[in-house]
């Protein structure tokens, strides 16, 4: 198993500690993730700053786990001061490599020895570019429109003629595997900036694809009849069902979307993709397994999945039909972690709200937790066993894997309304 997680790397978003404990704690090979504003989820993610890089990096150094740093936005000269700095202390602190689209952050992390990964915000779609830019990164992320075919093709020319990149060895390919898809394909989208002068472009999208619109004629002020108000919200994409179809192209990195997404999401996605490719690579990889995979990708937010995307050659007919999540699970938040006793296993929790009935599933999170679920919990309150713990209580609770002081602490109910 060791040669299949060394082949292909899982590479999990994080857009807060809580989420970067749990990627690393659910198997992922990398992470990646956004400080300050220049960055593609500027405003929509719990970004970083630049003052904690040390610890991120730290951090996911001690559990071998590289770190990808997103500096992908269109950058105008205002930003370069701040472009160069968060490169310098990239390079001081030894991150893995940056995520790069603009030519100005890619042409400076080479400067000065820093790794560079192209995004996919330069929308490439073929082996010559893929060429042109193997004199500035190793890694490209090839666009979300190509299909398997044409990465294989893209692939094949690359072993043929043993194309590499800066740091000698060959040109590794990126595919998006899992995750929330723009209508703009590769991000390249201005309705945000014509609408309310917030550029998609720099980290600002307001989302005007996730809403719902009717058609109506100017001339005669009849609304044409469609069946889908949210015409412009793609299901999100799910590649799990046919991820030995992509590991035979030959692409190096899996990226899994969800930088404003809770720990939970990130541990449940993550710990599925792992799951999978180590099957892969075991021969143990079945339909029995990739339902039940998906059955627990359903239980985390998503809009609904697309299952095969532009990858199997299918073109986008796979719309949302609903605002937000269509998880069949929700998290309720009911209280804070006061105390783990590590010789019993036991965490106690104060009640801050709701109820806790026994046999409930509870979820921890936290920054060094990341995110631990129990399932059929059984709730003790004053030293006795009870059927509901409401707040105002204080629980003692088995959980096996240590939580810490100060975890906030869920009920896992289903999903009341799932469209």
């Amino acid at each position: 198993m060791k040669e299949a997680r060394d082949r292909i790397e899982i590479m999990a978003p994080a857009g807060s500690f809580d989420s970067l404990s749990a990627a690393i704690h659910a198997g992922a090979n990398s992470v990646y993730f956004g400080i300050e504003q220049l960055n593609m989820r500027a405003k929509a993610a719990n970004n970083f700053t630049i003052d904690d890089l040390t610890t991120i990096v730290s951090q996911c150094q001690e559990a071998g786990v590289k770190t990808y740093l997103a500096l992908n936005t269109v950058m105008y000269t205002h930003d370069m001061a701040l472009m160069k700095k968060i490169c310098d202390k990239a390079k001081e602190v030894g991150l893995t490599a940056i995520i790069a689209a603009d030519l100005a952050a890619i042409t400076y992390a080479k400067s000065i020895g820093l790794e560079v990964h192209i995004s996919t915000q330069q929308n490439v779609t073929n082996y010559e570019t893929v060429e042109f830019f193997s004199t500035y990164a190793d890694v490209i992320v090839l666009a979300r429109e190509v299909t398997l075919k044409q990465v294989q093709e893209i692939h094949d020319l690359i072993i043929k003629n043993d194309l590499r990149g800066p740091k000698g060895d060959l040109i590794q390919i990126e595919l998006f595997a899992h995750g929330a898809l723009c209508v703009a394909i590769s991000g390249n989208c201005y309705m945000s900036l014509a609408t309310d002068n917030s550029s998609a472009n720099r980290g600002a999208c307001r989302q005007n694809c996730r809403r719902a619109y009717r058609v109506i004629d100017d001339e005669t002020g009849v609304e044409l009849k469609i069946e889908n108000e949210f015409v412009m919200s793609p299901k999100d994409l799910c590649t799990i069902g046919f991820i030995d179809q992509i590991l035979d192209t030959g692409v190096s990195v899996l990226k899994l979307e969800g930088r404003g997404r809770s720990p939970d999401y990130v541990r449940t996605v993550t710990q599925c993709y792992r799951e999978a490719v180590d099957a892969y690579y075991e021969g143990t990889y079945t339909k029995e397994k990739i339902a039940a995979w998906i059955v627990e990708l359903e239980k985390v937010y998503n809009r609904g999945f697309w299952h095969g995307g532009y990858y199997l050659g299918k073109t986008m007919a796979e719309w949302s039909g609903a605002y937000g999540s269509q998880a069949t699970q929700e998290n309720i938040f009911i209280g804070r972690v006061s105390h783990y006793y590590d010789d019993k296993h036991v965490a106690e929790v104060t009640m801050e709200t709701e109820t806790l009935e026994k046999g409930q599933t509870m979820l921890f999170t936290g920054p060094t937790t990341g995110a631990v679920t129990i399932e059929h919990a059984e709730p003790w309150v004053n030293d006795a066993p009870v059927d509901m713990a409401k707040k105002g209580d204080v629980l003692s609770v088995v959980v096996s894997e240590r939580v810490r002081a100060n975890d906030k602490v869920f009920v896992v109910v289903p999903r009341k309304s799932v469209q």
